[in-house]
């Protein structure tokens, strides 16, 4: 089925209520004619940030047609902007970028020379994510009936803030909205309705937050319609969570007494409203919680859960497997397509496979840009860029924006293929982040960053007349939380001094310590990822995956070994040649307060 006819079937039923259909309304208007709410956004940005220092160094002259904009402004990348960036950081408070004033800077998990990029925002930009977000619910209402009979299951948290020297916060994404009175004192919507208490949700404890959010969820397991986390990979924690602690929660359920380790007194106070001795319900989690198998213990719980809220496009696609296994199949809802620098768009068939998921850009988010985009041939100087309403079905485009805030010609990373158009607006399959090899969570690491890491290591074995004949990597995620494993051949110039078992470990210790720190962050302060491994395989083992690429059609004089592996018969073989496994001892360095922000 294609995204248009299943968009069209789902468009049969009418709206759930009033404000559904306002909604959906502005949806179409939106999408009918896009080119030229493309041409109204550019000149609104244009206009709004005439006076910028940025839009006044290339001579716009408050020029605010696409011609002379596309003629005298760059396409520029995050190394680009940064010293204008860092200079708000350090306090300028002069109209860089924007008119508006900076009312904080949201951190991307992208990385730039391995620390997070600062995104400088406004205030205004929070209305905008907040119009997306309004329209999530009225598009699934069409594709699934009677949400407004019971709540959500939604594993919600904040992160780690800092400040930079100029007083403005620096956070992620997410931990703005959650922390904005957007979502803090949001208006009660019956189709919207969270099983989590906000104060769960705004614990910055991740131990905290996760088991009152988790015991809430049991409390209310029969009202519970749909399970959800912002990424498959945030989910499937929480069921890690459930598997490690499932007895401490049925004692606090049987008891009516909340585990002390909780011990913010905001969450026990609004827990203690809600927590009532209740042995059956014990009784019934621990039935099902001490079997071995835990097939479909997602709806052996929550019996009346239609879908799961989650992204599993791009990097999360490998944990569809797992989420089936835990759902029973449950269809998994891809809702929407946003970074840290802009929303773009929603998905308006929400129930359909991941491998169907396409995105429909709205058009008022922001002015878009598209480099043709040729994976055989990658260049990375760009072409002539394609307006919005110029893109081709089948073709790949690598995302370039203008936004509100600021951002000019910005190239996202993200590399989209066109699936189709709902009206005349483009509907697009995120395809992959772009230089990105390797992925558990948020975060993305790198070619040149892994070869860092490689390198760490190898200067610890030369210490041991030892050398790094080749590598692969391979994000792992069969364990949970998952993990980056690191295949190594090594060259061992003298047995008598080869390095031990434990220097081999440390060796993967030093390499954690060379990546980025969204992928630190997620080690030691969210686990969503888990210990670094290094396995390390016998001699000749790349020479035999050179043979076997090259029997399936590979060119000798241009093969170079792979440095990340996602085909299953390479991982079999490399697998199959390992001769000792290695993990991290302990945690890599990372802490909030001394983040290296790059002030």
């Amino acid at each position: 089925m294609t995204m248009h006819t299943s968009l069209s079937s789902c468009r049969l039923g009418p709206p759930a209520c009033e404000k559904d259909a306002k909604a959906l309304q502005f949806i179409e208007e939106m999408t009918r004619n896009v080119d030229s709410v493309q041409e109204k956004v550019l000149a609104e940005i244009l206009s709004q940030n005439a006076n910028t220092e940025y839009l006044q160094r290339f001579k716009l002259g408050g020029a605010t047609d696409r011609d002379t904009f596309k003629s005298k402004m760059p396409i520029i990348t995050y190394e680009e902007i940064q010293p204008d960036i860092q200079r708000i950081a350090n306090g300028d408070r002069s109209p860089i970028f924007s008119s508006h004033p900076v009312s904080e800077f949201l951190t991307s998990s992208g990385t730039s020379a391995g620390e997070r990029k600062l995104m400088p925002t406004t205030q205004d930009e929070l209305d905008r994510k907040q119009l997306l977000y309004s329209l999530l619910m009225p598009v699934m209402n069409l594709c699934v009936p009677d949400l407004d009979k019971g709540k959500g299951l939604y594993f919600l948290f904040i992160k780690a803030e800092t400040k930079t020297p100029s007083g403005l916060l620096a956070r992620p994404v997410l931990t703005s909205y959650y922390k904005s009175d957007h979502f803090k004192t949001r208006p009660y919507d019956p189709y919207n309705v969270y099983t989590s208490p906000n104060e769960a949700v705004l614990c910055v404890d991740s131990f905290q937050s996760m088991y009152s959010q988790m015991l809430c969820g049991l409390l209310m397991r029969e009202q519970v319609l749909r399970l959800g986390a912002v990424f498959a990979s945030g989910l499937l924690r929480a069921i890690h969570f459930l598997q490690l602690n499932w007895q401490q929660l049925a004692d606090d359920i049987a008891s009516g007494i909340l585990n002390p380790r909780v011990s913010d007194p905001s969450i026990r106070e609004c827990i203690s409203k809600i927590l009532k001795p209740n042995h059956e319900l014990a009784e019934f989690i621990i039935k099902e919680c001490e079997k071995q198998n835990w097939e479909g213990i997602i709806t052996r719980i929550w019996t009346n859960t239609k879908y799961l809220d989650v992204i599993v496009t791009g990097a999360m696609a490998q944990y569809i497997p797992t989420l089936d296994y835990y759902s029973g199949g449950l269809p998994k809802a891809c809702t929407m397509y946003a970074s840290s620098e802009c929303y773009f768009g929603l998905n308006l068939n929400p129930i359909c496979k991941p491998s169907e998921v396409s995105y429909t850009i709205m058009p008022n988010m922001c002015y878009y840009e598209f480099i043709p985009h040729d994976s055989a041939n990658p260049s990375d100087s760009p072409r002539r860029l394609v307006d919005l309403a110029n893109v081709e079905v089948g073709k790949e485009y690598e995302l370039v924006i203008t936004t509100y805030a600021g951002l000019c010609r910005y190239r996202v990373g993200d590399i989209l293929q066109v699936t189709g158009f709902h009206n005349s607006a483009p509907q697009f399959k995120f395809i992959r982040r772009k230089n990105v090899l390797l992925s558990i969570d948020s975060d993305k690491t790198d070619e040149a960053e892994l070869q860092n890491a490689v390198d760490s290591a190898a200067a610890i074995l030369r210490l041991y007349n030892t050398s790094v004949v080749e590598y692969t990597s391979y994000a792992d995620t069969k364990t949970i939380p998952g993990h980056y494993v690191i295949y190594c051949e090594l060259l061992i110039k003298d047995p008598t001094n080869s390095p031990s078992h434990e220097v081999l470990n440390q060796c993967c210790l030093a390499m954690e310590e060379c990546l980025n720190s969204v992928y630190r962050q997620c080690r030691v302060a969210d686990n969503s990822i888990g210990p670094l491994e290094i396995r390390v395989v016998e001699n000749g083992t790349f020479e035999e995956l050179m043979d076997y690429a090259i029997s399936r059609g590979a060119s000798i004089n241009q093969y170079k070994a792979p440095r990340c592996v996602n085909f299953t018969p390479i991982a079999e073989l490399l697998n199959s040649r390992v001769i000792s496994v290695h993990f991290s001892p302990g945690a890599p360095h990372w802490a909030p307060e001394r983040q290296r922000l790059q002030f």
